[in-house]
């Protein structure tokens, strides 16, 4: 190719992707390589009604506006039973379910890291990181980022406003592309000015004024978290608008990719089958599905795992919502997942069975849940996923 057609062949491919770094593009992907994407739901998202333990009484004392009834071929909000313990959120029916039929979904509950802060930050650092809560020492080294490094001919793209902690440290340059959208108040003023004039001149105006400045403040003080806890990730509906062109990025270019999900933080009314638990659910189901689709026949070359920073609290709050916990349930995703099945350690869901009376124990830990499925997808040697996750024991749970 002449200087000339080559110059104008790269400024259209930077117009066609302007947020892409050109060093991005100079590793050729293999055909034959797998493809494996990292979904990290910020904010902590309530497992307990994804993955529902509706054999469980305990479940359905614990949560009475929150649980989703037993399995019933009549109501079509009931649980979708998997097995004979665990069931689906249904609002999942149309997207997550149908790939588990062709048993292409695999789900770990009570997985986790060993972080007990339950902070949102410390807890993502330290997922991220993929070291130890103990001994972590490099905190600008993230574990995609060391495994990234064990496959030079391996692309590697994150799919978010700034570049992740999970992809720092590589010593190689890894494009990021935001998909971030924009964020919505759940109050404003005039909302706000309609309620306080609604008690104006009455004697509950005092009450009223006080009430509102209250829940006002509340929902600040909350809305402040959630972003915080979000980090800049975009909420599921976004995600669910972008898997189509991320597929078509991963599909033609990379194999190693990561995005992030906010929104997942629901202390207060936080719902079942509708709601922003429900939403978000919806979104990311019908995302991850339009992922698949997009993909094609590589959809079968393809693993998707989901995790967050934790789980929440077993029995719902005062408010209807749930607080932060700790073990939760990552998804694994893919045409040739070994799915249709409840994988890892797991344990009776009753009172005697929760961490600190107060959420689900962490039985299956990360490091050595994703040491053990990246064993199998790359052939990785004992060494090199001792590079990635130091002082893991990584458990081949026969994922894919």
């Amino acid at each position: 190719m002449k200087r000339r057609e080559f110059l104008l062949a790269a400024a259209t491919a930077a117009v066609a992707a302007p947020a892409l770094s050109f060093s991005g593009k100079l590793f050729a992907a293999p055909a034959s390589s797998p493809r494996f994407l990292l979904v990290f739901l910020r904010g902590g998202y309530d497992s307990n009604n994804l993955l529902v333990p509706y054999s469980s009484d305990f479940y359905y004392e614990s949560r009475p506006t929150l649980a989703i009834a037993k399995p019933d071929p009549y109501n079509a909000n009931s649980t979708i039973g998997l097995d004979g313990n665990w069931g689906l959120n249904p609002v999942l029916r149309d997207s997550i379910y149908p790939l588990w039929q062709k048993r292409q979904v695999a789900f770990v509950p009570f997985a986790g890291t060993d972080d007990m802060s339950r902070s949102h930050f410390e807890t993502q650092d330290n997922i991220e990181s993929g070291e130890s809560t103990e001994q972590r020492s490099n905190f600008r080294s993230g574990f995609m980022a060391r495994l990234s490094g064990q496959m030079s001919t391996v692309p590697s793209i994150a799919f978010t406003d700034a570049l992740p902690l999970s992809f720092q440290g590589s010593g190689r340059d890894i494009p990021n592309i935001s998909l971030r959208g924009n964020t919505k108040p759940v109050y404003d003023e005039r909302q706000a000015g309609i309620l306080a004039g609604m008690y104006r001149n009455t004697t509950l105006a005092s009450a009223a004024a006080d009430g509102l400045e209250l829940r006002q403040t509340v929902s600040k003080e909350l809305q402040d978290e959630m972003m915080k806890a979000n980090r800049g990730a975009p909420n599921a509906k976004s995600f669910a608008d972008e898997t189509q062109r991320i597929a078509t990025m991963m599909r033609d270019q990379y194999r190693l990719g990561f995005v992030d999900v906010g929104g997942w933080d629901t202390h207060v009314n936080q719902g079942n089958v509708t709601g922003q638990l429900a939403n978000n659910l919806s979104n990311l189901g019908k995302g991850i599905a339009a992922y698949a689709d997009a993909l094609g026949d590589e959809w079968n070359n393809t693993v998707v795992v989901v995790v967050s920073e934790f789980g929440r609290t077993f029995r719902e709050n005062g408010n209807k919502g749930t607080d932060h916990g700790h073990g939760t349930v990552y998804w694994v995703l893919g045409g040739k997942v070994n799915g249709g099945r409840i994988a890892g350690q797991q344990v009776a869901v009753n009172p005697q069975s929760l961490l600190q009376n107060r959420d689900y124990p962490v039985l299956n830990n990360y490091r050595d849940v994703l040491g053990g499925l990246m064993g199998r997808m790359w052939g990785l040697s004992g060494s090199q996923l001792q590079s990635v996750f130091p002082g893991a024991r990584p458990r081949d749970l026969q994922l894919v």
